[in-house]
């Protein structure tokens, strides 16, 4: 005959694991919740930090005088974006090591432009206007003379 404190014992240990799963799945789901808010608050605390360091980079800059003369004598002062050397780049087909051979710079160099992490100086943005005017065969010719 089984014991009756052994068969209530097992009960109590059933209705207690049944009532303690119950609360730790309304938990977990909390728990999931609550990283996924955490996470997007760190996104936004992130690109918020970003845009405060463009900012106060940009502020500590001086304001320069633009050279009116070497304005005078290109034409145009010229504008620099990463995401258009990296788009005439592709377009072109050419490695950056390549690239970087026509504009005079090495191939490093042209990864940390299109990233934004460096700027062309003036004489190296009148290179990379030189090299925009080229076309494919130009370019072909170009690297294959050198």
């Amino acid at each position: 005959m089984p014991n009756i404190a052994s068969i209530l014992k097992a009960e109590i240990s059933r209705v207690a694991r049944k009532e303690v799963r119950a609360e730790i799945e309304t938990l977990k789901k909390a728990s999931v919740t609550h990283r996924a808010s955490i996470a997007e608050l760190r996104r936004q605390v992130n690109a918020l930090e970003k845009e405060l360091r463009r900012v106060a980079k940009g502020a500590t800059r001086p304001a320069t005088v633009p050279d009116s003369d070497h304005e005078a004598a290109t034409g145009t002062k010229r504008r620099f974006s990463a995401i258009r050397l990296a788009a005439h780049r592709a377009k072109l087909g050419l490695s950056a090591a390549s690239y970087g051979q026509l504009v005079g710079v090495s191939g490093q160099t042209i990864y940390h432009w299109e990233q934004g992490k460096a700027r062309p100086r003036a004489a190296q943005l009148e290179s990379l206007a030189a090299v925009r005017d080229l076309g494919a065969r130009e370019v072909a010719e170009r690297l294959s003379a050198q």
